[in-house]
């Protein structure tokens, strides 16, 4: 079961047993004097072992006070203009050290290594990037459950994905033979101008194709279309595939998120990625 998200004093949290933390999304209107105890006693009270927050630069401060320390920054996150803070507060010695932290900078030097190659593959004769619709939903609810056993948000579920899609969510698929072969999202929070580049899938038989890079890469420009300024994404720290494939098409590395997120059956680390996004052409 995916955690649950709900409101802590006028701010979004996310929260649960399934990655066994804390996710502050948004801060919304919360006055950090007040939500920082209410965040501890809730995590205490449910025995989480991290609170994970993504927050304005101008917000960092009272947390970093309380003992959050900061892993991540993406620079002007918020409406273009203010940084994002992506900050941790750990409950437990063990939550706060990757045990894996040789494979993790092993992966970063391949993706740094093919800094802003660009795409290595076209799209396969017989396929086509599409956004995906109502009548996906099931199809993709299938994908989702057949590439990740578990996950941080319900993808499996067809309602999730028609409630998403229907409210601030653009998924793409890539479709052969009138058959979804792979997927992925651009999660967008309108009123700051940012998207989170997410849910990539690809089924086993279409692998080693690049797909993900193709995705990608058509997203962009429809996220630029709907104003967005800077996108990013908050990929597994130890798959060499998608952090190669954000560095590819020019993201930049903006830290690393120790054991933050369960997927797939186990809590990872997870890398932070960024690229500020061109402005779209002004309207005639």
């Amino acid at each position: 079961m995916a955690d649950k998200i709900e409101k802590v004093c006028g701010a979004t949290i996310q929260h649960g047993t399934a990655s066994n933390r804390i996710y502050l999304m948004k801060i919304g209107g919360a006055e950090p004097k007040e939500l920082v105890p209410r965040l501890d006693e809730l995590a205490r009270s449910h025995g989480y072992t991290k609170i994970f927050a993504k927050l304005p630069a101008g917000a960092a401060e009272s947390f970093m006070g309380a003992g959050y320390i900061r892993e991540a920054l993406v620079p002007d996150f918020y409406d273009g203009s203010e940084d994002a803070c992506f900050l941790a507060r750990y409950f437990s010695t063990e939550r706060s050290a990757a045990a894996n932290r040789d494979e993790i900078e092993s992966v970063l030097e391949l993706a740094h290594q093919r800094a802003g190659c660009g795409l290595k593959h076209t799209l396969p004769a017989g396929s086509a990037v599409r956004i995906c619709g109502v009548k996906d939903v099931d199809e993709m609810a299938a994908i989702y459950r057949r590439v990740f056993p578990s996950y941080p948000f319900p993808v499996h579920d067809p309602n999730y994905l028609l409630e998403t899609m229907r409210s601030h969510v653009i998924y793409f698929g890539v479709e052969t033979g009138g058959i979804l072969c792979a997927l992925a999202s651009a999660e967008m929070d309108r009123e700051s101008r940012n998207a989170e580049m997410t849910d990539f899938a690809t089924l086993p038989g279409s692998l080693g194709q690049g797909l993900a890079a193709i995705l990608l890469a058509a997203m962009e420009p429809e996220i630029v279309r709907q104003n967005i300024r800077t996108a990013y994404t908050i990929a597994r720290a130890v798959s060499p595939g998608m952090n190669i494939t954000f560095a590819r098409l020019g993201y930049r590395f903006g830290g690393t998120l120790i054991n933050n997120t369960q997927i797939s059956g186990s809590i990872e680390s997870m890398n932070v990625w960024y690229r500020k996004m061109p402005q779209a052409p002004a309207s005639a």
